[in-house]
């Protein structure tokens, strides 16, 4: 049985415009994309893909499915735009706790 987040916890709203790559005017970018999260603004220390350690200004905690790869722009709640540090699965591995997908950012 797949457990989610639920409803309850998503009282937050995030526009996410997947990244897509490098193109020859600059990074290109997906259509943008509402989503309905839990969004923790806490400041972080967490790793980058390629192993680095950065600083994290908030995390989006979302239900499975969602597209955002490293470097996609992320606009917040408040209007801030922000970059994905890194998207991480979340899974309770059959166990009750609510699947979900993490996504830090700058």
């Amino acid at each position: 049985m797949l457990t989610v987040l639920p409803a309850f916890m998503l009282g937050h709203w995030v526009t996410v415009e997947p990244y897509l790559g490098a193109g020859a005017y600059g990074p290109k970018f997906g259509p943008p994309v509402t989503v309905r999260c839990f969004l923790d603004e806490e400041t972080r220390t967490v790793r980058a893909p390629s192993g680095q350690e950065v600083t994290s200004s908030s995390t989006v905690y979302a239900r499975p499915g969602l597209v955002c790869p490293a470097e996609s722009r992320v606009t917040l709640p408040d209007g801030r735009v922000t970059r994905a540090i890194a998207r991480l699965d979340r899974s309770g591995g059959g166990m009750p706790t609510p699947d979900h997908v993490e996504v830090h950012l700058l």
